[in-house]
């Protein structure tokens, strides 16, 4: 067994599904490539099996008995235990509502139902990838001199992986925290939705750029002082965005 699949299988992935062919062709799928599963049919075990065993991974269903997916995504990023947890939503509902609101909640993306096996398997080991590459390189700036990105009332510190604002802790997802990096980390330069689709989410899938708007949007809300008129996080009309790197006046 090689060192990357022994790797694989110290990973767990929690399948959240409530319709069980679902639940076991997902499994099924994910077991061949080496990931160990964990399955819940509804949100409250959900929650109870995320809290408990602390997956690597949520793949969540929206519709579920008891409490429907959106609340359990809510809850997951609300809670310090799983704030951080990456989470791919997989939903019957095509609305652009529920894309948008699902990603709002904190979800790092968002496929949909019916799907396929082969796309999944490539997003599952896309996220898993980036937050492999995130730990390892925190680990290398642990032992290295502290490289703080500080602007204005924002200071983030990327072996914590930790942000503060105004001098408070601020709870960012995952992909959140790795989107205001890059971006703090290239000021005053304009970096494309597809660029940043590449580098924070790393897809060999086609995946709609506007999951990028939905995540800058979100972000916006936590780290700016007027979100409706963003001070640090710029908007580059059809082009993509831009970290201004402004003082506070």
């Amino acid at each position: 067994m090689t060192d990357a699949m022994k790797n694989l299988k110290q990973r767990l992935v929690l399948v959240v599904e409530d319709e069980d062919d679902i639940g076991r062709l997902i499994a099924y799928h994910l077991g061949k490539e080496g990931y160990s599963v964990l399955r819940a049919g509804s949100g409250p075990e959900a929650l109870d099996y995320a809290y408990e065993h602390h997956p690597d991974l949520v793949i969540l269903d929206i519709m579920l008995p008891e409490m429907d997916g959106l609340e359990v995504c809510r809850r997951l990023r609300s809670s310090e235990r799983t704030a951080s947890t990456p989470i791919l939503i997989l939903s019957a509902r095509k609305e652009e509502l529920d894309r948008v609101l699902g990603l709002e909640l904190g979800a790092d993306d968002y496929m949909i139902k019916p799907f396929s096996v082969r796309e999944l398997m490539a997003r599952v080991k896309a996220m898993l990838r980036r937050v492999e590459h995130f730990k390892a390189t925190a680990d290398s700036d642990s032992r290295s001199e502290e490289k703080v990105l500080r602007a204005g009332p924002i200071t983030l510190y990327p072996e914590r992986h930790q942000v503060m604002v105004d001098e408070r802790a601020c709870n960012l997802t995952h992909k959140e925290f790795v989107l205001l990096q890059l971006l703090m980390s290239n000021p005053g330069k304009v970096l494309t939705r597809e660029l940043l689709l590449d580098r924070v989410w790393g897809y060999e899938v086609e995946v709609d750029t506007r999951t990028v708007d939905v995540h800058i949007r979100y972000l916006r809300q936590k780290v700016e002082p007027d979100p409706a008129h963003p001070r640090y996080i710029e908007t580059v009309r059809g082009v993509g965005y831009r970290f201004s790197g402004k003082t506070e006046p």
